[in-house]
């Protein structure tokens, strides 16, 4: 009796154990199923198209500032603004280790604010010269084509055909070979 008592607790375990495995891979569906619906919704062109139409007003009311002093705060250079107009937000540029890269960009509240930056042009912040311009808006798939490099650690092989140093031989055909070839110089076939 023993062994079949057993075995009804084994086959519950079982069964058990495979009801949570059922849960858990429709719980996994369903979560895989609102992933692709939000990946849909960006890859969406009516949104894409909206999401373009954004950025042009948005860029439409900033200004591109370079030549920023790298200690300068964003609070510095929103109060060297404000006078154009009312500043919404100011961004300075950082590096991945958090150091500024000397550039900012300035988005306004109102889009005729930008004519009255661009006047400020070459005006002077913490001692160095500002340069002020219209920030331009990136277009998708626009980037511009660069040619590959050649990478001689991969394999890249010169123009140039090989060809082996002549044999050097000693001057009155007498005496030892002092060298079998010429020196190698670099090649990139080694």
């Amino acid at each position: 009796m023993a062994a079949g008592e057993n075995g009804a607790v084994e086959l519950d375990d079982m069964k058990k154990r495979l009801k949570d495995m059922e849960d858990e891979a429709v719980a996994l569906r369903e979560m895989q199923a609102k992933v692709e619906k939000e990946m849909g919704n960006i890859q969406d062109p009516a949104a894409a198209a909206e999401n373009q139409a954004n950025k042009e007003e948005v860029d439409s009311r900033s200004v591109f500032v370079g030549n920023v002093d790298y200690s300068c705060t964003p609070e510095e250079v929103q109060q060297h603004f404000q006078a154009c107009g009312t500043v919404n937000r100011v961004t300075i540029r950082t590096n991945k280790f958090g150091q500024p890269k000397g550039y900012a960009y300035i988005e306004f509240v109102e889009p005729e604010a930008v004519q009255e930056a661009l006047l400020l042009n070459e005006s002077e912040l913490h001692g160095r010269q500002l340069k002020v311009s219209a920030k331009r808006t990136n277009i998708p798939g626009m980037k511009p084509y660069r040619a590959r490099r050649p990478n001689p650690y991969m394999g890249f092989r010169g123009r140039t055909p090989f060809m082996p140093a002549p044999y050097f031989f000693p001057p009155y055909g007498y005496g030892k070979v002092l060298w079998a070839r010429a020196p190698m110089r670099y090649s990139p076939y080694f």
